[in-house]
């Protein structure tokens, strides 16, 4: 059992590694490319023609992976009031509760984004640089679908930690 957790420790290790390297390549990334459309305009006035799409997309992905690496970190933005109203030994369902209800939205987000790259994917063009489309609109259903898994994950810890509770208080 102490090796199966340290195998997925370690899985969860790498995974998230990587995610923070693509998300540092990629904001790398666009500030090299908004920086060098900058100095074209400013000293040749010219640029590159298919930067700022580019960048535009960049945006996207770059703040929809960010928003994941929050999740993860449960440093999501969330609007708190009722916590605040709540009796303490309720925080625990109130979370759980939220962090299941914000997974069930995740989840149907990434089915619509599913069916939004597949519709790309059929009818759409190409995009910048001759890219199918559908490829630069791969982020919506990829970043929903980590949030959404995710949350899902918060809302197990927050069972776990109800379970315990009840377990703890049984023994009183």
């Amino acid at each position: 059992m102490d090796t199966l957790k340290k195998f997925f420790s370690l899985i969860g290790s790498i995974l998230s590694r990587t995610e923070e390297a693509f998300l540092c390549l990629l904001l790398f990334s666009m500030i090299l490319l908004a920086c060098a459309q900058i100095f074209l305009r400013i000293f040749y006035s010219s640029g590159i023609v298919w930067a700022d799409p580019l960048l535009r997309y960049m945006v996207i992905w770059v703040g929809l992976f960010g928003a994941a690496v929050a999740t993860k970190q449960s440093n999501h933005i969330s609007i708190d009031i009722i916590s605040h109203l709540v009796p303490e030994k309720f925080l625990v369902w109130l979370h759980g509760l939220i962090n299941f209800f914000s997974a069930c939205v995740c989840i149907i987000l990434t089915y619509a984004a599913v069916i939004f790259v597949r519709d790309e994917a059929f009818y759409g063009g190409r995009g910048i640089l001759d890219i199918p489309s559908w490829w630069l609109n791969l982020a919506y259903p990829i970043a929903f679908g980590i949030i959404g898994g995710r949350f899902l994950i918060l809302a197990c810890k927050d069972l776990g930690k109800i379970i315990l509770q009840k377990s703890t208080i049984g023994r009183i």
